[in-house]
């Protein structure tokens, strides 16, 4: 009888570290590389602070972890990047929160034009919404590290809008189900366009008006294509950082720690820094020949109702999450 092969020590290790690797996370021997997906370019602000938070992370560690960026869609497509953390092909990610309107409406409450319609507002309306949203992302082994806003959107035409009727016909570029569903509303054709396609969409004609931020517009050289902007100040939406549990618990206690405190420092430097966007960028918008017009009477009543309308449909889809985050906010 031949005696009983066992494996060595070694190998099991090496295994357990290998299921490690898929996550992007790493012994307390050995340093943790996670790639980071996002889906908008360097210049974006968003992007610019999810570096400063990679940074701040590799400062805090001693370089036991270190989060590698990947913008533009460069890695995942926006639509996959949430998945792509969920079933830990990388550990963190980035994306729009209002992507997920299908999913749950909580997650797109902010997207409910004139809800929230300022900084102050949106803050209020965050303080609310994280509670529940965190437990929904918790349910998909995901955990919210931070979130921060887009300047309030508003809207981009070639000939100045006045009442909602002059939408009616136009193609519409749309970024998420909410949107969508205002432009069909308003008698708009929808049609999705991601950021980095806009100045094609609109040279090609797939688009003739969107809804967005000064940053995007700016960004994207928004007067070479449109000549108006009008200050709807819609709503005032959010991006995510989601990390997956199981990658951020494999790692060492200290570091937890430390990509929590990155994580806290990232949402309140970001919320400065779309503020200043919001002025800076729209400046940009005037310099460049945009025409930066105040909404009229009739257009903001028509909008409005839109809204009101919307946040009703809203509501009879949310529940009683809904409800809860509603009743938070108004308390506020």
């Amino acid at each position: 009888m031949k005696p009983l092969q066992m494996r060595p020590i070694g190998w099991l290790a090496v295994s357990a570290f290998a299921a490690g690797v898929a996550l992007g996370a790493a012994t307390t021997a050995e340093a943790a590389s996670w790639d980071m997906p996002t889906p908008y370019p360097d210049k974006t602000f968003h992007t610019q602070n999810i570096r400063a938070f990679a940074k701040d992370v590799k400062a805090a560690t001693g370089g036991k972890l270190e989060i590698k960026v990947h913008s533009a869609g460069s890695l995942f497509k926006h639509k996959e990047i949430k998945g792509a953390v969920r079933s830990g092909q990388v550990p963190i990610g980035e994306f729009f929160m209002g992507l997920l309107a299908n999913e749950d409406p909580a997650f797109a409450i902010d997207t409910i034009p004139f809800l929230a319609t300022n900084y102050d507002d949106a803050a209020k309306l965050w303080k609310a919404q994280r509670p529940v949203v965190e437990k929904l992302f918790d349910k998909q082994g995901l955990m919210v590290l931070f979130s921060v806003p887009w300047p309030g959107q508003s809207l981009y035409t070639r000939k100045e809008i006045k009442t909602v009727d002059d939408l009616k016909g136009l193609k519409f570029r749309t970024y998420n189900p909410t949107l969508e569903k205002l432009a069909r509303l308003v008698g708009a054709a929808p049609t999705q366009i991601e950021v980095p396609d806009i100045p094609q969409a609109f040279a090609t004609g797939r688009v003739e008006a969107m809804i967005t931020s000064p940053s995007t517009g700016a960004n994207s050289k928004a007067w070479d294509f449109v000549s108006v902007y009008t200050n709807i100040q819609a709503w005032v939406p959010k991006n995510v950082v989601v990390v997956n549990k199981r990658a951020f618990r494999a790692l060492d206690k200290d570091v937890q720690d430390a990509v929590l405190a990155a994580a806290k420092k990232a949402e309140a430097r970001g919320w400065e820094m779309s503020k200043k966007e919001a002025a800076v960028k729209t400046e940009i918008l005037r310099k460049n020949g945009m025409k930066i017009v105040e909404p009229s009477k009739a257009l903001m009543d028509g909008l409005r109702a839109i809204g009101a309308k919307m946040l009703a449909d809203w509501k009879a889809k949310a529940g009683a999450a809904g409800a809860a985050i509603l009743e938070a906010y108004n308390k506020m």
